[in-house]
Parts: structure tokens; sequence; C-alpha cells
């Protein structure tokens, strides 16, 4: 099994970058795996809540420490962000398209952190 079939077993998700924008990928993603069932947490220290559920200022105010994080964030936001994985112990790190760079992915793998970053959960996920 492949890095992204294993992630997509991940019971539960925080969503880095959750938006309560209809039209950015933020609000569709968080939505798509809320709709599938899957324990989904929104990160935005902008938004309190999103589809009636609470947003979360930082990885580190999350009740649980989810499986994996898919991140939709501009990268120099995701360095700092995935820095806050590694601390609380999150190992998978989704980067959405738009949400990686070679030096992102480059601190993924300082950090021994499992990254896919040349993908989209959505699109995968409806494979």
């Amino acid at each position: 099994m492949n890095l992204i079939d294993r992630m997509l077993q991940a019971k539960s998700w925080a969503i880095i970058g959750a938006s309560n924008d209809k039209q950015k990928y933020g609000y569709k993603i968080y939505k798509c795996l809320l709709d599938r069932g899957i324990d989904v947490y929104a990160v935005n220290p902008g938004i309190s809540e999103l589809l009636g559920r609470r947003c979360y200022a930082s990885i580190k105010d999350l009740p649980i420490k989810p499986e994996a994080a898919d991140f939709v964030v501009p990268p120099r936001i995701g360095e700092q962000v995935i820095r806050e994985c590694a601390e609380v112990g999150i190992k998978n790190i989704w980067l959405q398209p738009g949400a990686h760079s070679d030096e992102i992915v480059h601190i993924a793998q300082q950090l021994e952190l499992n990254v896919v970053h040349h993908a989209c959960i959505m699109v995968e996920l409806n494979k």
C-alpha cells in the first residue's frame, strides 16, 4: 500500500486553513471529509465555527491528536504549523496543491513526517 492509500485510511484529520468561504478548498475539503463520516477538526485562528462545529485557533488547541493533517495554507504559514504538528505527534501531513514548497517538504522530511505533496485529497478520495 502506498503512502496516499495509507493516509486515506486515517479516521481523524485536522484541516489547517479551514474556511467558511464555500468557494475555497479549506471549506470543500473540510465538508468532503465530514460528509464521509471522518472525524475532522477545523484549524484557523480567523474563524470560530465551521458548519456548526468549533474551529480551533491552533493545532495545539485540538481536543485530540488527529491521525493526519491536511494543509490548505500558503507554505510560509505551513512551515510553522508543520513544526507544531511534529511537536504534538501528528506524523501524517498532506500538503494540498498550492500549500507545498520545496522548503516545507524538506522540513517535513527532517522532522521524519510522512508527507504527501503532489495530490489533492478530494481527487484521491473520489478514485
